[in-house]
């Protein structure tokens, strides 16, 4: 089993920016092949956000390429998400999730395993 917990959201004004982590134990963190952020909105859907996989090549939602920034510390069991130009457009409720899968997927399914979220809010 891995226990996932992210931190690091809150209230932020358009134009700023956040860094959120997500602490991983349970398991070794360096066996899993993909860790990935989604984030829902109220009333919609959860969307993939970003992914990075063993190596290091990370992905991007359009929406937030050129903005976020997905990185992973395997020494420290931890991943992150830096998000820099927050727009409103940006609050959700964001998770970080880890795939057994090789390949990156940027579907919710194929994540095995969740952390409990944490709320981004941008002000405009």
């Amino acid at each position: 089993q891995v226990q996932l917990v992210e931190s690091g959201g809150g209230l932020v004004q358009a134009g700023g920016s956040l860094r959120l982590s997500c602490a991983a134990s349970g398991r070794t963190f360096s066996n899993y092949a993909i860790m990935g952020w989604f984030r829902q909105a109220p009333g919609k859907d959860r969307e993939f956000v970003a992914a990075i996989n063993w190596a290091g090549t990370t992905y991007y939602a359009d929406s937030v390429k050129g903005r976020f920034t997905i990185s992973r510390d395997n020494a420290k069991n931890t991943a992150y998400l830096q998000m820099n130009s927050l727009d409103p457009e940006d609050t959700a409720v964001y998770y970080c999730a880890a795939s057994l899968r090789i390949s990156v997927s940027v579907i919710s399914d194929e994540y095995d395993y969740w952390g409990q979220g944490t709320q981004v809010t941008v002000s405009s």
